[in-house]
């Protein structure tokens, strides 16, 4: 892709996910994954075929409902040996979730699993249970993110880093109350 122009980013920072076929959207794996590798520059649906090792016709069908919920449109067209190669790139750079959904969670979750089994080097995946107040746990999820949205160097030439931060409140257990 050395041959590629520097494409323009993402048309919005941050997109909130709320509507229902966006929730639909991501709820399937591979649709997740499509979403991580077009996290940093366009692809066709062959180049995302080949990177997820996936068929071509798989992925053309994902693109398609990632793109009709919102989640991707067509960055660039070029016209190659009689037909025209379209490039993918996300809506936004940032997708939020406006209000985790448990389908859409399991899905993102799975789809981070099915990363972690194909890295070529060591993963790191812990989880802790922390005792924190409503004004430490706000303090923790600021400093979270801007310590992934800081770490980003701006090279092509390194490879790409999956990050899953999750900050939540733990359930009680059924019967008792929180004291929140």
């Amino acid at each position: 892709m050395r041959n590629q122009p520097p494409y323009l980013p993402p048309p919005e920072d941050v997109q909130e996910i709320g509507a229902p076929e966006q929730f639909a959207a991501l709820a399937h794996p591979l649709r997740q994954r499509l979403l991580f590798a077009l996290g940093h520059r366009p692809a066709t649906t062959s180049r995302l075929a080949a990177q997820l090792d996936a068929k071509k016709g798989n992925v053309a069908h994902h693109l398609k409902v990632l793109r009709e919920a919102g989640l991707v449109h067509i960055a660039e067209t070029r016209q190659v040996r009689g037909g025209t190669e379209q490039y993918y790139q996300r809506t936004a750079r940032h997708m939020v979730v406006a209000e985790p959904r448990a389908a859409g969670t399991a899905a993102m979750l799975a789809a981070v699993a099915q990363e972690l089994d194909r890295s070529p080097a060591e993963t790191h995946l812990a989880l802790r249970h922390l005792r924190l107040s409503p004004g430490k746990a706000r303090e923790l999820g600021e400093a979270l993110a801007e310590l992934v949205d800081g770490a980003e160097e701006d090279t092509e030439d390194q490879p790409v880093h999956g990050v899953l931060v999750a900050l939540y409140q733990q359930a009680p257990p059924a019967g008792t109350t929180s004291s929140t």
